[in-house]
């Protein structure tokens, strides 16, 4: 297992975590990991020369960043926890397309 499907997992697993009622602090810690996880894949993508996951990856860091909150509301931020995790172990399993030059 690659560091990326590690930190996918690890970012799905805490995600579907949110769906329970957990203390406030709990939320916080995951926007963070959030943050410096999608920040890590966006990175690697960089450096593979993948611009789409780039975007992805850089978009969801902005959003789950604790710093300036975003207020969506809690059934929002389930919804967009599901997605997100969903998304994330689907990537997993999807082969990258190659450049084509």
């Amino acid at each position: 297992m690659n560091s990326q499907n590690s930190i996918k997992i690890i970012l799905a697993i805490l995600f579907f975590i949110c769906i329970a009622d957990m203390p406030y602090g709990y939320y916080q810690f995951v926007r963070f990991v959030g943050l410096i996880g999608f920040a890590i894949l966006a990175f690697q993508a960089y450096e593979q020369g993948r611009q789409t996951e780039i975007f992805i990856y850089g978009g969801l860091a902005l959003l789950f960043q604790p710093f300036f909150k975003i207020a969506l509301g809690r059934e929002m931020w389930n919804i967009v926890d599901v997605i997100v995790g969903i998304g994330l172990l689907i990537s997993i399993f999807m082969k990258p397309q190659k450049n084509q030059t």
